[in-house]
């Protein structure tokens, strides 16, 4: 008995990360499927593009959401997962950039130097992408012992990421501002509830 939970256990192990590795793939698979079934709405490119934003704030909130729920239901094992989540919010930020170059701009260099400069939440989106990379480039294990403890501090960044993210987020707003709110409660309690550890550290 205790040789098949043995064995069992590692099966487990291994569907539970391949799970986790597959899972954010699937909004990816959706729209490409929505794509080829022409059901992008009227104004398709800015669907795309919306889309892709959406899914890498929920990518990103999901990689903040790991500590707190490690720590509220006793879950360590979700710790191997949030890199895995981290660099899955920076694929879906590139792809939120690559469909706004392609489909809003069509690689206009003139068009996209003046919407980096004159749109307010283009300047946040855009400068929040720049500080994510550096936590992608820096997120093997090779980096984390070559950079010791600065890697810690590096990979700080995530939260001033979160905040330039939600204020490109809010920026947008047109008429109803309740995803936003969603959006902002979610991440005003992940951040105080690092902030409890903090003190009660």
């Amino acid at each position: 008995m205790a040789l098949i939970e043995g064995r069992a256990l590692p099966v487990f192990r291994m569907i539970r990360w391949w799970t986790f590795f597959l899972l954010p793939l699937l909004p990816l698979l959706l729209i490409i499927r929505s794509g080829f079934d022409n059901d992008l709405g009227a104004d398709p490119a800015k669907y795309i593009v919306d889309y892709m934003g959406t899914w890498a704030l929920n990518m990103l909130w999901i990689t903040l959401a790991v500590t707190p729920l490690r720590h509220l239901f006793g879950w360590v094992w979700i710790i191997k997962f949030r890199r895995m989540m981290g660099l899955y919010a920076l694929f879906y930020v590139v792809l939120h950039i690559l469909s706004f170059a392609t489909f809003l701009v069509g690689w206009r260099i003139d068009i996209l130097l003046r919407e980096l400069t004159e749109r307010p939440y283009i300047i946040a989106g855009f400068s929040a992408f720049l500080l994510l990379l550096p936590l992608g480039i820096t997120s093997t294990k090779k980096m984390m012992r070559r950079l010791g403890a600065r890697w810690k501090m590096i990979h700080q960044l995530i939260y001033p990421v979160s905040l330039l993210v939600m204020l490109h987020f809010f920026w947008q707003i047109r008429a109803s501002f309740y995803e936003q709110l969603l959006y902002a409660l979610i991440l005003a309690w992940m951040l105080g509830y690092r902030l409890y550890l903090k003190k009660q550290r």
